[in-house]
């Protein structure tokens, strides 16, 4: 299934970049590094990131908690991968 129509990936795409050690991507910004693009629109980070949520559990990974705050990697790529106007 695809799941980013501006950089054509697929949920095998991003399944095949989450590979178990420490070069895993942990956010959908480095799954974007990783498959060798970046965010246009933004609006499939959110599945990008339900992806590798599942995707990480059944491997036994614990994902990466939101912050709250906006002050964490995590809460910086998400706000890069927001569409700027």
């Amino acid at each position: 299934m695809i799941v980013c129509s501006c950089n054509i990936l697929s949920d095998g795409d991003v399944k095949a970049c989450l590979k178990p050690g420490p070069d895993c991507p942990r956010t959908p910004a480095q799954v974007y590094r990783c498959l060798g693009c970046s965010p246009d629109c933004g609006r499939c980070a959110r599945t990008i990131r339900a992806i590798m949520d599942k995707a990480l559990a059944e491997a036994g990974v614990e994902p990466v908690a939101a912050c709250r705050r906006g002050c964490c990697p995590t809460a910086l790529e998400k706000a890069a991968a927001e569409p700027t106007l």
